[in-house]
């Protein structure tokens, strides 16, 4: 069975959250979007869910944090110039450098905050190396 993952994020401004994520390769679905939330597909199977501040204060239970790091949206890519290709892409849009990048030959990783700090790292592998 195949199966699809929602990541729901957080944003204080909405337009800027669709404008970063679209100039990053992500496709606004449209249907799916209004004025407190924006459906972006990356996949057939991986999709962000911008949704605004008070909308997602709404969906939890035990409230918003807004100090530091909650999670890590981990994504990986098909090659190391990809990588470098969607980092680039992301910092040019908005977003800022979280790290230095990782390179362990057989492993290559860049990271970056998205407009409203969500961390992104981005990594490709050759498993055969591996």
């Amino acid at each position: 069975m195949s199966r699809k993952i929602f990541v729901n994020v957080c944003t204080q401004d909405l337009r800027r959250s669709i404008d970063f994520y679209t100039a990053l390769g992500f496709t606004l679905v449209e249907d799916f979007s209004n004025e407190q939330a924006a459906c972006l597909r990356l996949t057939d199977s991986i999709y962000v869910m911008a949704v605004t501040e008070g909308f997602f204060t709404e969906t939890v239970t035990n409230g918003v944090s807004t100090s530091g790091t909650q999670v890590v949206l981990a994504l990986e890519l098909g090659s190391r110039e990809e990588v470098d290709e969607v980092a680039d892409k992301a910092l040019a849009a908005g977003g800022e450098k979280a790290k230095d990048p990782m390179d362990e030959g057989f492993m290559y990783g860049r990271s970056f905050l998205d407009p409203d700090g969500h961390h992104w790292e981005l990594m490709w592998m050759d498993a055969a190396a591996a």
